[in-house]
């Protein structure tokens, strides 16, 4: 079966792009409505660009079509309920199918990078890895056949026509055109600051929280690091550096969670593979490594919390709607 072209599929998107204009850059008062087309779009454009490294098996392509995916998805958390419409749940739900079809790859291909770095050429270790290869070989061309398929097309065709023109954008209740007009500095930094709130009260409990709750506590990191990320824009030179300070803190946090996610994900992945009468998940059991990346999350946690960045404006300042 012939492939379908990730080049026709993005040039399905174009006339709906060019009927509809939009300013290149972010601005502090550029109305919401405005900025979700604008950051939706960049994001939904970087997984296309992915798209093709990603079926051939490139596993930078993966992580980057997952960055991608993510970013967009976050747009659309960070824009609620602006556009909590009738479309939104089948929106999302497809959305949350392509990071599953993403995901298994993922976590194997993490998993089989971590097994060799740790291996130095041992004959059982490479036997075992023959199995996971084999496994990985399988995510692959299930990943592949699932971005190929009608649903993947009809993914990025109804996401595309529901950023550009879904209820959201049409619903006339005074308070869904408050929600649109409102200014994006005005909006991120309410939502930033709620979630500033909620991170911080959860990480000063990390070291008593279970894999699944840190496991949250790391999607919350993440939801705020690429949130600041997209908006970019706004940044006044003068606040540059406060705005990179405030990444790093949670770069630094998501990376040493990110690290004990996919030792989880890893175990979950060994005990799968048991019935091959293999057993690979002492190999991410780690107590030391575990009690270091923690404590290396806390204190990036206590910094940030010193801080409170979000409760003092970072961001450039405000003014009136842009028409």
């Amino acid at each position: 079966m012939a492939r379908p072209s990730t080049t026709s599929t993005a040039a399905r998107l174009t006339p709906a792009a060019r009927r509809n204009a939009l300013p290149g850059r972010l601005s502090p008062g550029m109305a919401c409505d405005t900025a979700f087309r604008i950051i939706a779009r960049r994001h939904l454009a970087a997984v296309l660009a992915q798209h093709d490294g990603t079926c051939r098996g490139d596993p930078d392509a993966l992580h980057q079509i997952r960055i991608a995916l993510t970013h967009l998805r976050t747009a659309i958390r960070f824009f609620s309920p602006m556009v909590d419409d009738a479309q939104r749940p089948h929106v999302w739900a497809e959305l949350k199918w392509l990071n599953g079809q993403l995901g298994m790859v993922r976590d194997l291909d993490v998993a089989i990078e971590r097994v060799i770095a740790e291996s130095d050429g041992e004959l059982v270790e490479v036997a075992e890895l023959r199995h996971w290869d084999e496994k990985r070989a399988e995510s692959h061309r299930l990943l592949a056949r699932a971005l190929q398929s009608a649903r993947y097309r009809r993914l990025v065709e109804q996401t595309s026509a529901w950023i550009e023109s879904g209820p959201w954008s049409t619903r006339r209740s005074k308070e869904a055109i408050r929600l649109r007009r409102s200014t994006l500095a005005e909006h991120a930094m309410q939502r930033l600051t709620e979630w500033e709130t909620t991170l911080l009260k959860k990480a000063r409990k990390l070291r008593k929280l279970d894999v699944e709750k840190r496991h949250k506590l790391r999607l919350l990191n993440k939801r705020m690091t690429y949130s600041i990320e997209s908006l970019q824009d706004l940044f006044a030179e003068e606040a540059l550096k406060k705005q990179q300070s405030i990444l790093k803190k949670l770069r630094k946090a998501q990376r040493s969670l990110g690290q004990l996610n996919d030792d989880a994900r890893g175990q979950a992945l060994a005990a799968s593979l048991n019935g091959a009468g293999l057993d690979a998940s002492h190999r991410f059991l780690d107590r030391k490594r575990e009690k270091k990346l923690l404590r290396a999350a806390s204190a990036a946690y206590r910094k940030l919390d010193k801080t409170k960045p979000f409760r003092s404006s970072v961001l450039a300042p405000n003014s009136e709607p842009e028409a």
